[in-house]
């Protein structure tokens, strides 16, 4: 566990039902009359994100929409944000959505102030001076961008994907309204739930975990253990997506404070070389790496066994191995596909996903146990084959 480190954060969060109603005043107290909306397309044609711009104009704040966001996001979607807020003087950024739409968002609004192009930030401290602020509304329970100083964006003409990584990306103000979250279809909640589980349980393991960090992350284990499998099937019953949307932003703190691992490292070519979604290349990746893992930290994935509702077994490391049982099971559970076969990526990638894998540094340098490119391979052919438990 890492014994010397700093904890930086969300300045404010607003959660509850209905709490999105305070929008407008969270934009008055940043003294913002004006303000940029940062919404995907599908989002901004609902009654979603309708009703915020009404809140906003009910409220007297000058509103102006980008509905532009797409899945994993090119970074020239920053670029084209931040050019209309500056031409627009907006004094805020609010990101309203999910991932994409929230890193999305929290580009941009460094972009307004910084020089240059979001390319020139993808990195670590790149970004020299703060943002306008932002204000975050997650409208899934899943990648905790609005508890995160990163914005992670697909760059296809290389295939590869990359994130800005700064303290001057993290959101001035969280709204988490549990309620956005009561339409979400099954299949979303599913892979959405899986990355933040994702999150929870690397954010846990991680080698950069310390004592602040690691009670949030296991927490969010719990929650998410307990609540997604309802969330899924059950998904107009509030309190699973409470329980949900609590477990997606504490396990966005853990990621934030300790980093992920080595599911991250080998999700990313997923996305960078076949366009899979985020949350769907964790999600299957996730049990196949626990399966590799738990050896390098017996006493963490046993209690990851036990958050997850696993009984002990007949010794501590029979305990540890449950956790790939536990998220197997989950993920069967709730329609998450088995295999990398599964989602039509072809089995002659998996030595170049692998090297690309490897590239990703932190994650790899994060994980319990090393892997090396070799490792990368075995853990993708499992994968291919989905021959775990």
């Amino acid at each position: 566990m890492n014994s010397l480190f700093s904890v930086e954060g969300v300045k404010k969060t607003v959660f509850g039902p209905g709490a999105i109603e305070q929008l407008t005043e969270e934009c008055k107290a940043l003294k913002a009359s004006k303000a940029l909306v940062v919404m995907d397309s599908q989002l901004s044609k609902t009654e979603i994100g309708t009703r915020v711009l009404q809140i906003l104009k009910k409220g007297g704040v000058n509103s102006f929409s980008y509905p532009e966001i797409t899945p994993e996001p090119d970074p020239s979607l920053a670029d084209a944000g931040a050019k209309l807020a500056k031409k627009n003087s907006v004094q805020c950024v609010i990101g309203i959505g999910g991932g994409s739409t929230m890193d999305v968002a929290k580009a941009v609004a460094v972009l307004a102030t910084n020089k240059g192009k979001a390319v020139d930030y993808i990195g670590l401290g790149l970004v020299k001076k703060p943002g306008l602020p932002t204000i975050m509304v997650p409208t899934t329970a899943g990648t905790g961008s609005e508890a995160t100083f990163t914005s992670v964006f697909t760059m296809r003409d290389t295939k590869t994907k990359g994130g800005i990584n700064s303290p001057y990306l993290y959101p001035h103000t969280a709204i988490l309204d549990p309620e956005l979250t009561l339409g979400l279809s099954p299949e979303a909640t599913a892979y959405t739930g899986m990355d933040a589980l994702t999150h929870a349980i690397e954010s846990f393991t991680s080698l950069q975990a310390h004592f602040l960090s690691t009670p949030i992350s296991l927490r969010a284990i719990e929650l998410i253990a307990a609540n997604l499998r309802g969330a899924v099937f059950n998904g107009g019953h509030y309190p699973y997506r409470e329980k949900m949307m609590e477990g997606s932003y504490l396990a966005g703190m853990g990621l934030a404070m300790a980093g992920v691992g080595a599911v991250h490292a080998l999700a990313y070519p997923l996305g960078a070389f076949f366009d899979v979604p985020h949350g769907t290349a964790n999600a299957v990746m996730l049990p196949y790496v626990l399966e590799y893992n738990f050896p390098g930290d017996i006493d963490k994935f046993s209690d990851i066994s036990l958050a997850m509702g696993e009984e002990f077994g007949y010794s501590d490391r029979d305990t540890a191995a449950l956790a790939a049982k536990s998220v197997f099971d989950l993920s069967r559970d709730i329609g998450i596909p088995r295999s990398l076969k599964e989602l039509d990526i072809p089995e002659y990638s998996i030595p170049e996903m692998a090297e690309a894998a490897m590239k990703v540094e932190r994650p790899i340098l994060n994980n319990p146990r090393p892997v090396t490119a070799d490792v990368a391979e075995d853990i993708y052919r499992s994968a291919f084959r989905g021959d775990g438990e």
